[in-house]
């Protein structure tokens, strides 16, 4: 039997909501061992002169806990 924890992490990015994912990854990753899935709960994104101007993300990253 396994069991998993969850976290929820902000992120976000100047290129893409991809991108902002990617860096809640590598953010988490640092810290956070065992990520095995990231569920993408919101998106949204912040505008300047009628231009997106920030990818932002609403994540939950599950994990392993480690014996």
């Amino acid at each position: 039997m396994s069991v998993l924890k969850v976290i929820e992490v902000l992120g976000n990015s100047t290129e893409s909501f991809e991108d902002a994912v990617q860096n809640v990854i590598n953010e988490a990753s640092k810290t956070v061992k065992n990520i095995k899935s990231v569920y993408v709960q919101d998106m949204q994104v912040s505008v300047k002169d009628n231009v997106i101007a920030e990818y932002r993300v609403n994540t939950k990253v599950t994990f392993a806990i480690m014996d």
